[in-house]
């Protein structure tokens, strides 16, 4: 009685549950799997095989020409000023409308007051704003920017700016929503502005949060910079780009070498701010 008693208490109430979702995630995905014609056993056939074989093989030697690799440090350092400029307007973009949807920084956290009804009105707008720039992938606004500023770095930067600024200040907004805003709070009571109350009650708060999701967004937008290379918008894409129509496999792999290298720069970077943040 006592055993029987002590299987029954060791039985996780939630067994059920987690069975039924695990089966429901199961059969949801089951389809889409389908849809996209998704099969492994295609990457091991022996053909297949042959063929990423083949291909990989082009890779190597490195490129490593004088030439080559002057070209590839004008590129790199082409790139991370489109991802860095691109970052800034970003940021110039991102911040003041974060600002604005942050409700923890409005009055009518607290209760209704002066203003209440115009708050409100900005935040709608505002939140628009931030949804239609990141809805829009950036190669469709490099695209875009292309067509109006012509091919080159410009392009880029405009396209990064504007996708992720709508980025940062829908993540800058959820950050410091999710943060303590009891001392934020407490600056609104004693009828502190917003500029002053983020400062003195979000920013030592959120501060590390902060920087390491912008340093994230500069890892991505060195991709990104790349990617948008291959559209005519400059920095190493547009290289590898080139180097993939004349089929030269070892400078492609040196570029890939290259993109590697600066997410470990990257990541550096974010290590060493979080701890200068911390």
């Amino acid at each position: 009685m006592r055993t029987e008693a002590f299987v029954i208490h060791l039985r996780d109430p939630a067994a059920l549950p987690r069975l039924a979702l695990t089966t429901l995630i199961i059969v949801l995905l089951w389809p889409g799997l389908r849809l996209t014609e998704f099969d492994l056993g295609v990457l091991f056939d022996p053909r297949n095989r042959e063929t990423m074989g083949k291909f990989i093989a082009t890779f190597f030697p490195l490129a490593t020409s004088a030439e080559f690799l002057r070209l590839l440090l004008t590129s790199t350092l082409e790139t991370l000023a489109i991802a860095t400029a691109g970052m800034a307007l970003a940021l110039l973009i991102g911040s003041p409308l974060a600002l604005i949807v942050t409700r923890s920084l409005s009055i009518s956290r607290i209760g209704p007051g002066r203003g209440f009804a115009v708050g409100r009105m900005l935040r709608l707008p505002a939140r628009f704003i931030l949804m239609f720039f990141r809805s829009i992938p950036e190669i469709v606004w490099a695209l875009l920017f292309v067509r109006a500023v012509g091919l080159g770095p410009a392009a880029g930067v405009l396209a990064i700016g504007v996708t992720y600024g709508g980025m940062l200040g829908k993540v800058y907004s959820e950050i410091l929503e999710s943060g303590d805003t009891r001392p934020t709070e407490a600056l609104l009571e004693a009828g502190g502005g917003r500029l002053a109350t983020f400062f003195y009650g979000m920013w030592p708060v959120a501060l590390p949060e902060l920087v390491s999701y912008t340093v994230y967004r500069w890892e991505c937008a060195v991709r990104a910079s790349v990617i948008m290379g291959f559209v005519g918008a400059g920095g190493l894409g547009q290289q590898m780009e080139l180097s993939m129509r004349m089929l030269n496999g070892g400078e492609v792999s040196t570029i890939l070498l290259t993109f590697f290298l600066l997410v470990v720069l990257a990541d550096a970077i974010s290590a060493f701010l979080r701890k200068v943040t911390a």
